[in-house]
């Protein structure tokens, strides 16, 4: 009887890999062969799923993205308004090992996006897809009435949540900031466009 063989599950363990390459050596590091290898695969064999790097690290971008957002769509919020806000938002973030293997992935199109028009578009739908959720947040804090008093529209604000999400995460994978920096300067974002309520203020005092 002829072996049936998973394709999608052997897409994603070579998903996995790319992400272990770029964990430990870095995402200029990410090819056919170093991704075929970390996997226990010949060359020959990957090329079946991927013909390019392009489209190998587009699919684990890709991965990443439906793993962040599956982690979101999970959470179970018992607390604040704010907490909810604030936990999902660092699902997003470069916090622990993981988090930072999948915003090195995400954020590396955007120097492979230069040269590459399929990339661009890799990243265009991960900018979307996270600009898309700031807004959801801003416009759930608004309709709550937690948002501090404002005269720009919250499609501004959400604009403003996603450049220093991705600002700290950026600085993060640089080795610029320390996760707790990176966590503390969130709080007090969220802390200046909220209401401040005591919770708020626990939160930024930590």
């Amino acid at each position: 009887m002829p072996k049936i063989v998973d394709h999608e599950a052997r897409r994603l363990e070579l998903a996995d890999a790319v992400g272990r390459v770029i964990a430990r050596e870095g995402v200029n590091e990410v090819s056919i062969r170093s991704v075929a290898a970390e996997a226990g695969w010949s060359s020959g064999a990957l090329r079946h799923y991927f013909t390019t790097r392009a489209e190998l690290l587009a699919f684990a971008c890709e991965q990443v993205v439906q793993r962040v957002t599956t982690r979101i769509a999970g959470l179970r919020h018992t607390g604040t308004v704010h907490q909810a806000v604030r936990d999902t938002l660092l699902e997003t973030m470069p916090i622990d090992a993981q988090r930072h293997t999948e915003a090195a992935i995400a954020f590396a199109f955007l120097a492979l996006g230069l040269s590459d028009p399929h990339l661009a578009e890799v990243q265009r739908t991960h900018f979307d897809g996270m600009y898309g959720l700031c807004l959801q947040l801003i416009e759930g804090l608004d309709s709550e009435g937690l948002l501090a008093p404002h005269t720009t529209s919250t499609e501004l604000l959400a604009r403003r949540l996603h450049a220093l999400v991705d600002g700290l995460s950026i600085q993060r994978l640089a080795g610029h900031l320390p996760p707790e920096s990176m966590i503390t300067q969130l709080d007090a974002y969220l802390a200046e466009i909220t209401l401040g309520t005591d919770e708020t203020r626990d939160l930024v005092r930590r």
